[in-house]
C-alpha cells in the first residue's frame, strides 16, 4: 500500500495547504512535500522488483484491487513499479519539494491555491508513473493537465492567458486521439482481454491476439493505433513540429512551473511512448523506425537551433527541451539496451538539469526583473553563486564528464550507433551529436553575453547576491546531477533491468 500511501498523503496535503493562511502556505507545503520524498527514497532503497511491469515482471509495492465492471471489461485500482517507473517517481518528489522552496521568493499573492495546486499536480504525476490500468492510468494524466493550466493562467506573465490556452488545447487534444485509439486496440483485441490492465493488453498484442475491426484488417489496425498513439505522445514530450505550445508555455509560467513542467511533465510523454508503443508494438516500431528517428534527429538539431535565435534566457532553456527531448527518441528507436536504457536515464537528467536551469534563471529574473540577455552584462560580479550554479547546469545540457548529461547522452549514441534495427543508425547518430556542438553555442553564447563582462543593467535597484532559500534548492539538484554523472549504475542497472524484456520481441539486446 506504499503508493497509495503516497498518492494519499500529497492528496490530503494539497487540500489542507489550499485552505490554510497565505502566510504559512509555503512553509507548510514544503514540510509536507518532504513525506513523500522521504517515502519514496525509502521506495528507492528497499526496492525489489524486477523485469518489466508489463511484461511478467515482478512488481515492487504492487496493489491490485477491481472497481468497476464496464460492459465486458473490468477496470482495476492496479499500480506498481519497476526499474523504469521508480526513478521517475524519484523525480517527481524530490523536484516537487525543491520546486516549493524556489516559489518562496516570486510567489507573492494566493500563495495557498498556489501552492495546494503544485502538490495536486505531484500526485497525479506519481499516479501516471505507477498506475497499471489505463482507465487509471488516463483519470491521471488528464488531472495533471487542470493545475497546470491554472498555474499558467493565473501567475503567469503578461501573456499568460494565451499560453494556458495554448497548453491545454494541444495537449487535450492530443489526449483524445490517444485515447480513441487505445479503446479502438481493446475492441481489436476482443475476447482475448477482459480488463483494461496494460500487462493483459500487452501480452495480448504480443500473442498476436489483434483482430479487425470498423473494417480495418489486423495488421492496418496495428499502424493506425501506433500512429495515432504517437502523436498523441508526441505533443506532451513535445518533438518538432507539434512544439509550438512549450516555449509559450514556459516563458509566460512562473519558474516553479516551468521547473515541473520541463522536469517532469515532459516526461509524461517519453515514458507513455515507451509504455505503450515501444512496449506493444515492436512491428510497426520496425516499420516505421526510419521516419521516427529523422523526426527526433530533427528535433534535435531544429530545437537547437531555435534556441541559439533567442535573446530570452527563458525561451532559450525551453527550445534547449526540444532539442534534449529528440535524445531521448533517438535512444528509444534505436531499440538497443544502451539506447532505451540511456533514454529513460536521459528523461532523469533532463529533469535533474532543466529544473536546475529555470530555478537559475527565476532566481536572476527574481533580482533584475528581466530575462533578456541583450539587457545583462556583469551579473557573475553580482550574484556570483547564483551564475555559478547556472553555468555549471549549461555545462550539464553541454554533456561535460562527471555530469548526469554526459552519461546520458552516452548511453543514447552508444546504443544507437551501434542499432542493427535502426536502417542508417550511424547516420542519425551523427547527425544528433552534432546538435551538442549548435547547444554549446547557444549556452557559451548566452552566458558570455548575461553574465560576464562590465556591470550594465539599468535598474532602480540593487542587484545583490541571492538569498539561500533561493540558492539551496540548486545547490541540490546540483549534488544529483554530479552523483548520477559520476555513479549512473545508481539508476541505470534498474532501469536496463525493466528494458531488456521489451527488446527481447524485437530490438536489439
Amino acid at each position: 500500500m506504499m503508493i497509495e500511501a503516497l498518492i494519499g498523503v500529497v492528496l490530503l496535503g494539497a487540500a489542507v495547504v489550499f485552505v490554510a493562511p497565505n502566510r504559512i502556505a509555503g512553509k507548510l507545503a514544503f514540510a509536507i512535500s518532504l513525506v513523500p520524498a522521504a517515502l519514496s527514497l525509502w521506495m528507492f532503497a528497499v526496492f525489489d522488483g524486477s523485469g518489466n511491469a508489463l511484461l511478467d515482471g515482478e512488481l515492487a509495492f504492487e496493489s491490485h484491487l477491481e472497481w468497476i465492471q464496464f460492459g465486458e471489461y473490468a477496470i482495476s485500482w492496479f499500480v506498481g513499479l519497476d526499474g523504469i517507473s521508480l526513478p521517475l517517481v524519484v523525480l517527481t518528489t524530490l523536484l516537487t519539494t525543491l520546486a516549493i522552496v524556489s516559489s518562496w521568493t516570486p510567489i507573492d499573492e494566493r500563495e495557498s491555491q498556489f501552492y495546494g495546486l503544485v502538490l495536486f499536480i505531484e500526485a497525479n504525476l506519481i499516479g501516471v508513473f505507477a498506475a497499471l490500468d489505463f482507465f487509471v492510468w488516463f483519470i491521471f494524466w488528464e488531472a495533471v493537465l487542470i493545475p497546470m493550466y491554472l498555474l499558467i493562467g493565473i501567475w503567469g506573465g503578461p501573456r499568460r492567458k494565451y499560453a494556458a490556452i495554448k497548453f491545454f488545447v494541444y495537449t487535450n487534444v492530443a489526449s483524445l486521439v490517444m485515447f480513441g485509439a487505445f479503446i479502438a486496440l481493446v475492441f481489436g483485441l476482443g475476447d482475448s482481454v477482459t480488463s483494461f490492465a496494460l500487462p493483459e493488453i500487452a501480452t495480448a498484442m504480443l500473442a498476436g491476439e489483434l483482430g479487425s475491426v470498423y473494417g480495418l484488417e489486423a495488421t492496418t489496425l496495428a499502424s493506425v493505433v501506433f500512429i495515432a498513439m504517437f502523436l498523441g505522445f508526441a505533443v506532451k514530450v513535445p518533438i518538432v513540429p507539434f512544439h509550438t505550445w512549450l516555449p509559450d508555455a514556459h516563458v509566460e509560467a512562473p519558474t516553479p512551473a516551468s521547473v515541473l513542467l520541463a522536469g517532469v511533465l515532459l516526461k509524461m510523454g517519453t515514458y507513455a511512448l515507451l509504455r505503450f508503443n515501444f512496449t506493444m508494438f515492436p512491428e510497426q516500431v520496425d516499420a516505421y523506425a526510419v521516419p521516427i528517428a529523422a523526426i527526433a534527429v530533427i528535433s534535435v538539431i531544429y530545437g537547437a537551433m531555435l534556441a541559439l535565435a533567442q535573446t530570452d534566457l527563458k525561451r532559450i532553456v525551453a527550445y534547449s527541451s526540444v532539442s534534449s527531448m529528440g535524445y531521448v527518441i533517438l535512444g528509444l528507436i534505436a531499440y538497443t539496451q544502451f539506447g532505451v536504457g540511456g533514454a529513460t536515464f536521459q528523461m532523469v537528467s533532463h529533469g535533474l538539469i532543466s529544473g536546475l536551469m529555470f530555478m537559475a534563471v527565476g532566481v536572476i529574473y527574481n533580482a533584475t526583473h528581466t530575462r533578456m540577455v541583450t539587457d545583462m552584462s556583469g551579473m557573475a560580479d553580482r550574484m556570483p553563486v547564483a551564475v555559478g550554479i547556472l553555468i555549471a547546469g549549461a555545462f550539464g545540457y553541454m554533456g561535460l564528464p562527471l555530469m548526469s548529461g554526459f552519461a546520458a547522452e552516452y548511453f543514447i549514441f552508444f546504443g544507437a550507433f551501434g542499432s542493427t534495427f535502426l536502417a542508417y543508425a550511424p547516420i542519425f547518430t551523427a547527425i544528433a551529436m552534432f546538435g551538442i556542438v549548435i547547444v554549446a553555442g547557444y549556452l557559451l553564447f548566452a552566458m558570455q553575453r548575461a553574465v560576464f563582462g562590465p556591470y550594465s543593467l539599468e535598474t532602480d535597484y540593487e542587484v545583490s547576491r541571492a538569498p539561500l532559500h533561493d540558492v539551496a534548492p540548486m545547490f541540490v539538484l546540483l549534488g544529483l546531477i554530479i552523483a548520477l554523472g559520476v555513479a549512473p549504475e545508481l539508476i541505470f542497472e534498474m532501469i536496463t533491468d525493466a528494458v531488456d524484456p521489451i527488446l527481447e520481441n524485437g530490438g536489439d539486446l
